[in-house]
């Protein structure tokens, strides 16, 4: 609504400043003053549409072309006092001193915008902040968010900083929560259900940043790259992207990390008790999972699916994909056939 009310006063401004000059132009009897009103209308709507189809164009980008545009006339200025040192005619001077200028400028404006990411000070965005409350930049991926542990981790404040939510992303959830499969369906309208809830939390500062660099087609390294601009960590629990954000120097904040870091503690020789459920992939062996889903492999224990009872651990082999523990039926309950607490 207030842009909409600055466009139509930017308009009328410009319909009475069209009239005015056509009425200090033109003559009394002629129609000039309306034709200025007229061309000052269509002017400043040309003006308007302009303006519109610069949205696209971001801040940064902007700011650095303004920056390169002024080194460039910089440069070209000190080379033609240079030129000028020379013996040459003005006619020649005037025309190094037009090459020089276009040249430079180009060449400065896109080189500032090629580099624009690695400005880290524009004059005219300048922004200051106390050094003891800078806040950890914590960029978002897609996975994260549908996974869902993360409001869990916001809720226990061991996470501080800022959460930034990529526009990229949003727009990834929304093509996902449209599918026409319905397994990816639920997923998207999980992941924006997560982060309804992550706004609503208390001292949580969610921002969503409207940076997409368009020169980037993959959705992974537009993460990366906004992880690098910003100066911030990329919280995720994909693999891949975990992986190729520690080749590009960008620090990760993997959830199943942290999941297997919570896991309790089994060492070789303790007594556990478990709940076989399944038969393994060797001969007598069955399978058995832990509270957190760790998965227990039980040498003969396929004969014992569906009970309950100790086991010995013997190993504990941990994975990328997680931890998994090797064991085997006690030797109590072998002998008795039951568990050493006495359930059947």
């Amino acid at each position: 609504m207030t842009l909409f009310f600055v466009r139509g006063f930017f308009t009328l401004i410009s319909m009475l400043v069209g009239y005015q000059i056509g009425a200090l132009l033109g003559s009394p009897q002629s129609d000039s003053a309306l034709i200025g009103l007229g061309i000052g209308a269509v002017v400043s709507i040309g003006i308007i549409l302009v303006e519109r189809g610069l949205r696209r164009i971001s801040v940064r980008g902007l700011s650095s072309a303004v920056f390169g545009l002024i080194f460039g006339l910089l440069a070209a200025k000190l080379l033609t006092e240079a030129v000028m040192l020379l013996p040459v005619d003005e006619a020649t001077a005037r025309t190094m001193r037009v090459i020089f200028t276009l040249v430079l400028c180009y060449l400065g404006m896109i080189v500032a915008i090629r580099g624009r990411d690695e400005f880290n000070l524009i004059i005219p965005y300048v922004k200051f902040t106390r050094h003891d409350q800078v806040q950890q930049n914590i960029v978002l991926d897609t996975s994260v968010i549908i996974d869902g542990r993360i409001i869990d981790i916001c809720q226990t404040k061991f996470i501080e900083g800022r959460l930034i939510i990529p526009r990229f992303v949003l727009k990834e959830l929304q093509q996902i929560a449209d599918s026409s499969d319905t397994l990816k369906r639920n997923r998207g309208r999980r992941g924006l259900d997560i982060l309804n809830k992550i706004q609503k939390l208390d001292r949580v500062v969610v921002k969503i940043h409207d940076e997409d660099f368009p020169e980037i087609s993959e959705v992974d390294a537009k993460l990366v790259k906004m992880a690098k601009v910003l100066d911030g960590k990329i919280f995720t629990n994909d693999y891949n992207l975990n992986k190729v954000a520690e080749l590009e120097g960008v620090a990760v904040l993997n959830i199943n990390e942290l999941a297997n870091a919570l896991k309790p503690v089994v060492l070789p020789g303790e007594m556990m008790e478990v709940k076989i459920v399944k038969e393994g992939k060797e001969y007598n062996q069955g399978v058995a999972y832990l509270d957190d889903g760790t998965m227990v492999v039980v040498e003969e224990g396929r004969k014992l699916i569906g009970q309950t009872l100790e086991v010995l651990v013997t190993s504990v082999l941990q994975t990328s994909a997680g931890r998994m523990i090797f064991g085997r039926v006690d030797e109590t309950y072998k002998q008795s056939g039951k568990p050493r607490n006495g359930k059947s």
